[in-house]
């Protein structure tokens, strides 16, 4: 609705993960830095925790744009599975037609394809997001799987995505094993107040109009204190205020529409909310 007014290509506030947007801040980088490390070195299991929002899917979906030919990938957004179901979504995602519900039949297509794989020279990695929500038995399933090994180096990168809860749910005695064996491990922290500014000028950068739209500094001030540095929060407080922008045809975003939009958002009422 309010593209053409702003000048944009594209929403820049959108809530979907688009890697195009990645805004590597200092906490973002070292994520990505260390999910990178953990393949190319191929430790293992590796786990990214963050808050609601904080740019987890973001994060692995960069790194699906950043592996090379010679790295494999799946990519599984449902936790809640059988062990046989995320055997077969595995391999699904992977390219390979399950022969059969069978979890020993799947378990050694499994490790044929990594196998497989190793002898190309390729790297295997699984990337689980929201896995706060697996049960511990299939997390236990889960390292299993990180069995498939040669006397050298692991067939397979496990990387588990999920909220704090994945951290503590790892640190009870069921699945102690489990735990031992992760070798890279980052939580994704809230974007500080300067960041805040500069993830909203990058975000107005990529959809193509960095110049156009000024959030004044007040605003900005209001929407760290809302949105607390997390980035979908940033998102869906911005672009309310880009329509009421649009609607009060002004470019310049005020505190005043920050806090109408926070308000809106909220399901709270003001009684007047100034442009300015």
């Amino acid at each position: 609705m309010y593209r053409n007014f702003y000048g944009l290509k594209e929403k820049p506030f959108n809530v979907t993960s688009d890697p195009a947007f990645l805004f590597l801040s200092r906490t973002h980088k070292e994520a990505l830095d260390h999910l990178l490390y953990g393949i190319k070195e191929r430790k293992g299991f590796i786990t990214i925790t963050g808050e609601i929002g904080a740019g987890k899917t973001t994060i692995c979906r960069a790194l699906l744009n950043k592996c090379d030919e010679n790295t494999r990938t799946a990519f599984i957004f449902n936790p809640t599975l059988s062990g046989t179901q995320l055997l077969e979504a595995i391999l699904e995602d992977f390219g390979i037609a399950p022969e059969r519900k069978n979890k020993v039949i799947l378990f050694k297509q499994l490790s044929s394809f990594l196998l497989n794989e190793l002898a190309k020279g390729h790297n295997v990695v699984l990337i689980v997001d929201e896995a706060q929500n697996m049960r511990s038995n299939l997390l236990e399933e889960l390292r299993m799987l990180s069995n498939l090994e040669t006397a050298k180096e692991k067939l397979f990168q496990i990387i588990l995505v999920g909220q704090p809860e994945l951290a503590v749910k790892l640190d009870t005695p069921a699945l102690t094993q489990l735990r031992q064996r992760i070798a890279v491990r980052f939580h994704v922290t809230p974007l500080g107040r300067d960041e805040t500014a500069k993830y909203i000028c990058h975000r107005l950068a990529v959809a193509g109009a960095p110049d156009v739209v000024h959030f004044e500094e007040p605003a900005l001030n209001a929407i760290y204190a809302y949105a607390k540095g997390i980035p979908r929060l940033i998102n869906i407080v911005c672009d309310r205020a880009l329509l009421h922008g649009y609607v009060q045809e002004t470019k310049s975003i005020t505190e005043g529409l920050i806090q109408k939009s926070i308000a809106e958002i909220e399901g709270t009422v003001l009684e007047t909310v100034p442009a300015s």
